[in-house]
Formats: structure tokens, C-alpha cells, sequence
């Protein structure tokens, strides 16, 4: 339904009515707004112009309302009230942004994307900024509020830590790769597939520190594919086109759907943690708070 703006009152004056109403003082009025006498007196005269009645009625240096200016106080009163509730919830809305999340590209696609409606259903009120990327494994405290990372390294004294997910390495690949196969395999039967190497994670984990670190040869036998991210290689292991080595929970979720398996039964640990980073300084936010026991709450059942 339209509104009719025609019929409002001047608007600018109801603030001046509503002060002098109140403090049943022009003067005091013009003082708690910033203006003069004169321009208090000439919102109130615009008012009962358009009106077409006497709002006040002077009482010594004072003045009180009329039976007019009665009935009009609780209305402005009350619209002045919602607007200012209005402009304070968008203040807020302001005052509390995004909070900005950091974290691997592919647990961001493969384990967090899919649960995050989830968050978003519980706490609709608690905006995420999600920043994926594929190289940048330190934690990004100047552009990040709270980090879902891989570490090595321990913390600085500033930054709470808090351990997420297991770091266990094993290979995944398509059940159609190793059909004619008997599962599991040896560690060694691997060298017979198609092997996926990220190069992005050279130095945390890969296939010659795997294979090394379970009495296989030192070199492998085959040069693997090498690809940018572990999503690339795990759509492609979950396209039959070679195994995968993959870190936490990133192909849980297509493990139980059936499109990837386990074609040995050994894992490693890796040399790092999986976990949170977050600024003690925003312990203290509840939004921060909130989300941190969301996503503890989400990786006990990875």
C-alpha cells in the first residue's frame, strides 16, 4: 500500500515539538539540538501552521502542550523512537562485519562449503567472508580473523591455537581404477597406477616422503601427474585417472558416497596439524566464539 507523503507533517519540525514537548522549554530545546531560539520557535509555527492548531501554550517562562500538542506527542514520540531503533540496527550491522575466514582451497571445496548453510541456518545474524587460496599455508592474522590451516610451526605467543582434524596421509582413488585388482593393495602395487602429485604441497606432504616413510623405495619408479591443487586431483582420481594423496578430512565425504576408496590400508601422520588460528585478542568476540565451536562441533564427525 502507497504512502501518502502529502500528509506527513514537516518533518524536520517534529524534532524541535518533540524536545520543547519534552523539556517544556524552547530555550532548553534549541540547546539540546544545537539551535538557535529563533529557529526552535519557527519549526514549532511551521507545525501548527500545517496543522491548523495551537500546539503549546506559554506557562510563565515555560510551555506546556495544549490538548492538541497531547494528542500529537505520544505519535512523534514513538516514530522519532522506531527511527532511531532503525539506524542503530544498521549501525550495528556495520559495527560488526564478516568475519573473515582463511583456509585451504580444498577443504574450503571438498569439507567446509558443503556445511556451511548449516552455520548459516543456526546463526543467520553472523556473516562469513570464506578466502580460499591454494599456496598460502601461514596463518594471514592482517586480513583473517580466524585461520582453518595446515601448521608446522607453533603459533606466536599471540595467536590461540586450537587442534582440529588428525593429520593422517593416505591415497585415494576411483573403486573403477583398481577393479581387476585384489584390495587392499600392497604400498608397492601403488607404483603400478597412475600416481596424482600436488605441487603445492611440496614439503608438507607428498608421494616420496609417503612411500619413504613406510620402508618403500627412496625414488619412484614413475613420473606422477602434477597438478596445482588437491580439488584437481581429487576430481581426477574421482575420475579414474590416477590415486591421490590426500591430508585430513578432504575426501571424507566422497569416501562415503562411494566415489573414492582406500586401495591400501596403511596411512602416515603427517608433520603438521590441522586446526584454528585465531588472535587471543578476539577471544572475547562472541561471533568468533560461536563459529570456532561450530566447526569443533563439525570435525567430530569428520
Amino acid at each position: 500500500m502507497a504512502i501518502d507523503l502529502r500528509k506527513l507533517p514537516p518533518l524536520k519540525a517534529l524534532k524541535g515539538f518533540e524536545a520543547a514537548a519534552r523539556l517544556q522549554s524552547v530555550r532548553g530545546a534549541a540547546e539540546e539540538l544545537n539551535l538557535t531560539h529563533p529557529a526552535i520557535s519557527h519549526q514549532i509555527h511551521t507545525l501548527e501552521a500545517d496543522l491548523g492548531v495551537k500546539l503549546f501554550a506559554r506557562q510563565g517562562r515555560n510551555v506546556v502542550l495544549t490538548e492538541a500538542g497531547e494528542a500529537l506527542y505520544p505519535s512523534v514520540r514513538a516514530a522519532l523512537e522506531l527511527l532511531i531503533k532503525g539506524a542503530e540496527a544498521v549501525k550495528a550491522q556495520n559495527a560488526n562485519p564478516a568475519l573473515r575466514l582463511q583456509a585451504y582451497i580444498t577443504l574450503s571445496i571438498r569439507w567446509l562449503a558443503s556445511r556451511l548453510s548449516d552455520f548459516r541456518a543456526q546463526h543467520p545474524d553472523i556473516e562469513i567472508n570464506l578466502r580460499a587460496n591454494n599456496s598460502a599455508w601461514e596463518f594471514d592474522e592482517a586480513n583473517t580473523d580466524i585461520g582453518l590451516i595446515y601448521s608446522r610451526t607453533k603459533m606466536p605467543a599471540h595467536v590461540h591455537w586450537i587442534e582440529l582434524f588428525p593429520s593422517r596421509v593416505y591415497p585415494v582413488c576411483s573403486p573403477q581404477l583398481v577393479k581387476e585388482a585384489e584390495c587392499p593393495l600392497s604400498v608397492q602395487q601403488l607404483e603400478n597406477y597412475p600416481l596424482l602429485m600436488v605441487s603445492t604441497e611440496k614439503g608438507y606432504w607428498g608421494w616420496d616422503e609417503w612411500f619413504v616413510s613406510l620402508g618403500a623405495d627412496e625414488q619412484l619408479r614413475q613420473s606422477p601427474v602434477v597438478v596445482d591443487t588437491l580439488a584437481v586431483a581429487l576430481e581426477m582420481a574421482i575420475a579414474g585417472q590416477g590415486i591421490a594423496l590426500v591430508n585430513g578430512p578432504v575426501a571424507e565425504d566422497a569416501l562415503a558416497a562411494g566415489q573414492l576408496i582406500r586401495p591400501v590400508a596403511e596411512y602416515t601422520a603427517g608433520n603438521g596439524e590441522w586446526g584454528i588460528a585465531v588472535p587471543k585478542a578476539l577471544l572475547n568476540d562472541t561471533r568468533v566464539i560461536t563459529f570456532i565451536d561450530w566447526l569443533k562441533q563439525q570435525a567430530s564427525g569428520a
